[in-house]
């Protein structure tokens, strides 16, 4: 077996004529959501057939991306590597690798994760492990675990480490998720010191302003750094998408349009994530009122051909929401009745996710699209303390709890309204945005029509 080593000092079996830079770039493209990362990492496994590392995160990588179509992809991928494995021997480091895959791949993607933790407390300086842990928790929503993956590493790694600026960043993003969001905005300024192009770390800070209604310091912390995330792959969308919520907050409404046709839907992309960005930034327009025109069209269109999909909850839910969104009541009722059918499966985690919260979820997206605000309510509100589960972040689950809200409000669920409008504000540290006082205001208004119907009620008729 070879003893090369990689950018960061870990040993690989990489043959003597194999591309090392191109397996170098590929693992910073990873951590920098580079868009030429899957050209690096075809480019290394062209370049030595017999490499299994670069397959097996193939693999993790089709995984990630929570695609039915690419189920097959990541299995094949496994058994590329198992094929390759026995012609070259691994290191016990990339045979960890192989078995978060193959657990992955069976279902577990909490054993999968956990693995690879295990590796990166043992190897604090393989930033690949790290990263995808990281990556494997945001899906899960695991954000205590991704703090104390992360800060079980940090002391191990100095400065000189090439990916100190990734690893600070993501560090950042889990002391946001937190709740500590002074040190997420110090840290994570540091990460973007060290790695300009580090764009996971930029939105950490980004992150921080949204939770602490601090648009006007997030809007400046991104007008002037799009070099930051210019170079990466769908995620710039998503950072795109963080600058217009920080519009919407200050009620400028043009601006909002302009970046969702300019920037996050200026690609017509069927990337759930891109969905995620696209479908709860109209339904946050909406629920102020605004009129969104034709937008949800083309996301319903993607969205009922995702119908059977079935990887992630999360994606259901966005889908759910463009349904909702369009008008598409047939192709609704059909993603409600896969995951039930889901639900009802005994083994997997995702399955159990899928039953909950994310069913309840998605029928009460859909009774809050056909105006039943009473079953809107009671659905939403059943699965809100689980709702972490599905994954994402705060800001992107935020939609939910909005719309949850909304149903208390037009429900009559006063209330539970003001108690989940005080919780939301209290989970950004006491800071109260538009949105909390909008409804708040509202919450008063529809609470004295009540008491004067009520009063009216109780006057005797003569």
């Amino acid at each position: 077996m070879s003893t090369r080593t990689d950018i960061f000092g870990c040993p690989v079996s990489l043959s003597a004529d194999g591309d090392l830079e191109a397996w170098n770039n590929t693992q910073l493209g990873f951590l920098a959501h580079a868009a030429v990362t899957p050209e690096h990492l075809g480019q290394t496994i062209a370049s030595d057939a017999d490499f299994a590392l670069p397959l097996i995160c193939k693999g993790l990588f089709s995984l990630l991306l929570g695609r039915r179509e690419l189920v097959e992809t990541a299995l094949q991928a496994e058994r590329d590597a198992r094929a390759a494995i026995a012609r070259r021997a691994i290191s016990p480091r990339e045979q960890v690798f192989l078995d978060a895959l193959a657990d992955w791949n069976a279902g577990s993607l909490v054993q999968a994760g956990n693995r690879l933790d295990r590796l990166a407390r043992d190897m604090p300086h393989d930033a690949l492990a790290m990263k995808l842990v990281q990556a494997i928790r945001f899906v899960l929503g695991d954000a205590k675990g991704m703090r104390s993956s992360i800060e079980a590493i940090i002391p191990h790694v100095s400065e000189d480490h090439v990916a100190f600026g990734y690893i600070k960043g993501c560090h950042a993003f889990t002391l946001e998720e937190t709740g500590e969001y002074a040190l997420a905005e110090r840290i994570g300024r540091e990460g973007v010191l060290h790695s300009p192009d580090d764009a996971w770390g930029l939105h950490a800070v980004a992150h921080v302003y949204d939770m602490t209604n601090n648009t006007t310091t997030g809007i400046d912390w991104l007008a002037n750094r799009e070099s930051a995330w210019s170079h990466c792959n769908n995620f710039r969308y998503h950072v795109w998408w963080h600058l217009a919520l920080m519009h919407l907050d200050r009620n400028e409404i043009d601006a909002v349009l302009n970046l969702y046709d300019s920037h996050i839907r200026a690609d017509k992309t069927d990337d759930y994530r891109d969905i995620s960005n696209a479908a709860s930034l109209l339904s946050r327009l909406e629920l102020d009122g605004i009129n969104v025109g034709n937008r949800w069209e083309e996301l319903a269109d993607i969205s009922e051909n995702r119908v059977e999909d079935g990887c992630l909850a999360f994606a259901d839910l966005h889908y759910m929401l463009s349904l909702v969104g369009g008008d598409r009541k047939d192709a609704a009722s059909r993603l409600i009745s896969r995951m039930r059918m889901d639900a009802k499966q005994e083994a997997g985690e995702m399955a159990q996710i899928m039953k909950h919260p994310g069913l309840s979820a998605a029928e009460g997206l859909e009774a809050f699209g056909e105006g039943n605000f009473t079953a809107a309510f009671r659905h939403l509100a059943g699965a809100r303390d689980a709702m972490q589960t599905v994954g994402g972040s705060h800001a992107q689950r935020d939609v939910f709890e909005r719309l949850t809200i909304e149903a208390a409000i037009r429900g009559g669920y006063f209330d539970a309204a003001e108690r989940f409008l005080i919780g939301r504000t209290d989970r950004r540290a006491g800071h109260e945005d538009r949105f909390a006082s909008l409804r708040l205001q509202e919450l008063a208004r529809q609470r004295a029509i009540s008491a004067n119907n009520l009063g009216e009620a109780l006057i005797p008729a003569e």
